[in-house]
């Protein structure tokens, strides 16, 4: 930009700024070189007297893909008002500014201009129309014109596959793909990126491996994805090959890149590896900054998450609403209630942050955990806005920490007309009665559950060995293995109960005999992931464990003892944060 400016100092000099020819280059590079100026760009084509159609499109083009896609219809008007008529190029650029902003009504005008104009026919233009479609949601609207076309190429199909996946149906995106004769990197990214949309993140995995296999060379928004799937499932290995990928193959760490590194090592427990590529990003945005904050937060650092907070505001970095969700969750899972009640003063006095529902909740959480439930009552009847099932949630779950059953019934019976289909609610208000012996009010939320159709989700337990992820539920005994971990089970609950442990059953919800209780607390998913870990990972490696319920009381206190007994490391990531167990101790601190 530097060498341009000069450049157009000299053509105003020769009197050659006002040449429609120089012009244009000069436009073109400012609004479509990666090292131009749109701001400029815009500068000089208000310069310029008599623009044509090629800097009309140039600037149409430049607008739908920047920050502000509806200049490109200002243009557009105003292009046509001055009587210049648009073609083939102007039209797939118009549409991508449509469906950015989800102009769905003007979308369709511009279809039919382009259906008087028999315009529609080019491929490049019937592409755009079905892209246009499906950003705006209108996926039956893209699926009759795809199904018009003769020649199916690939950007076609890339545009459908992409709509399906916005829309959720992966069935319909994957059976495309299959058909598709040849397909690009864009084919790949956009399925693969479906599949941990969501949720599939084994099936994100194996399209992978056959994109490897077919010598495909996959990019940073691909890879981004994968580390996303490597997060969900908890798979470290899978994500350090990832992470040596990128390294391997040159792949340019940008802030994106990076920062979805930084989340996947802090979601499966890696946190100080998480540390160190934050450290070595070159140029760290707010979202690096978050993602570091809350996994300090959520892997029990809380006092850690506050110092980068600190060094955030020191580096003069803006903190927004996400920032002060991680600062808050920081201070909640670390009890620092008088900082955590201080920076939610922060957040609205001084940075004029205006409050989430995510925000009352943590202050919620904050309250609860520390076992000021009536101050948390307080809080919630003084919200601006009407409390949600999160926010009842977070002050639930202190009831059930602190053994208050007369307001965690109340709140319970809130949360049972607010989410009638979550069995959660159900199953944590079971507990609490249970708790307290009450076990006709547990048979009653039983029956009340089994009448409303609604099933308790059964726990489940992932980790990952030699490049696979291995899941069990309670009672397991469908894996290939099952002898050899039954047998070390067994070897575990001999060892536990010479060194002194004694089953806590008050988390079993059947009123059974301790016996049964006991047996039944024995099989739990964690358990069996522990003793298949045991067997399967080397005596140095740490035991990783991804679970999708709450870790209960008895497991953590079996897996403090079973990490000093064995001499192990054992990293627990349950429903809302991570348990680092080591000689006997969990970074919880029994806080949670």
């Amino acid at each position: 930009m530097t060498r341009l400016l000069q450049i157009h100092a000299q053509m105003i000099t020769t009197g050659l700024a006002h040449n429609t020819f120089c012009a244009s280059n000069l436009i073109s590079f400012c609004a479509l070189s990666d090292s131009g100026d749109i701001n400029y760009a815009h500068f000089l084509f208000h310069q310029t007297p008599q623009p044509n159609l090629f800097i009309y499109n140039t600037m149409i083009r430049s607008s739908a893909r920047s920050p502000s896609p509806k200049d490109s219809i200002f243009l557009y008007t105003q292009m046509r008002t001055r009587g210049i008529s648009p073609d083939h190029y102007t039209y797939p650029f118009l549409l991508k500014a449509c469906g950015r902003i989800e102009a769905l009504e003007l979308g369709k005008t511009i279809h039919g201009v382009l259906l008087k104009a028999a315009l529609d026919s080019d491929s490049f233009v019937r592409s755009s129309l079905i892209n246009m479609y499906t950003n705006c949601g209108s996926v039956e609207s893209a699926r009759r014109l795809f199904d018009k076309m003769s020649d199916f190429n690939v950007v076609s199909c890339n545009a459908m596959i992409g709509g399906y996946v916005k829309v959720g149906d992966l069935g319909s995106a994957k059976w495309l793909f299959d058909k598709m004769p040849e397909r690009d990197l864009v084919s790949w990214s956009t399925v693969i990126a479906g599949c941990v949309q969501i949720g599939d993140s084994k099936k994100a995995m194996e399209l992978f491996g056959e994109a490897q296999t077919l010598g495909i060379r996959v990019d940073e928004i691909t890879l981004a994805s994968l580390l996303s799937a490597s997060a969900h499932l908890g798979a470290l290995y899978q994500g350090k090959w990832f992470h040596a990928y990128i390294y391997r193959s040159c792949v340019k760490l940008d802030a994106v890149l990076g920062t979805s590194l930084i989340d996947m090592y802090s979601k499966c427990g890696g946190i100080e590896t998480a540390l160190t590529v934050f450290r070595l990003m070159p140029k760290k945005d707010t979202l690096a900054w978050n993602a570091i904050i809350t996994g300090l937060a959520v892997n029990g650092y809380g006092e850690r998450a506050l110092q980068i907070f600190l060094e955030m505001q020191r580096e003069g970095e803006m903190p927004d609403d996400v920032t002060f969700i991680g600062v808050l969750c920081a201070c909640s899972h670390a009890g620092l209630l008088d900082e955590g009640l201080r920076y939610y003063e922060s957040m609205i006095r001084f940075y004029r942050i205006k409050p989430r529902v995510e925000h009352y909740g943590c202050m919620v959480d904050l309250y609860g955990r520390a076992g000021l439930l009536v101050d948390a009552l307080d809080f919630i009847r003084k919200l601006p806005v009407q409390p949600n099932a999160a926010i009842w949630g977070a002050l639930l779950g202190g009831c059930f920490i602190h053994g208050n059953i007369e307001l965690g019934e109340h709140v319970g019976r809130i949360l049972i007309e607010l989410e009638p289909q979550h069995s959660g609610r159900y199953v944590l208000l079971s507990n609490l009665y249970a708790n307290a012996n009450r076990w006709d009010d547990v048979r009653n939320i039983r029956e009340m559950m089994k009448e409303r159709g609604i099933n308790k989700i059964p726990g489940r337990s992932k980790i990952e060995a030699k490049g696979m992820v291995h899941e069990f539920v309670m009672g397991d005994k469908s894996h290939p293995q099952t002898k050899e971990i039954y047998h070390k089970l067994d070897e575990m609950m001999k060892h536990l109960t010479l060194a002194g442990y004694t089953p806590d059953t008050s988390t079993v919800l059947f009123n059974l005999d301790e016996e049964e209780k006991e047996n039944a607390l024995g099989y739990h998913s964690e358990k069996l992931a522990i003793a298949f870990g045991l067997i399967n990972l080397g005596p140095n490696m740490p035991i990783r464990i991804v679970k999708n319920l709450r870790v209960c009381v008895d497991c953590h206190s079996a897996t403090k003892l079973i990490s000093k007994i064995y001499d192990r490391r054992i990293i627990v990531r349950d429903r809302s944060r991570f348990h680092h167990f080591e000689q006997g101790y969990c970074s919880c601190k029994d806080y949670w």
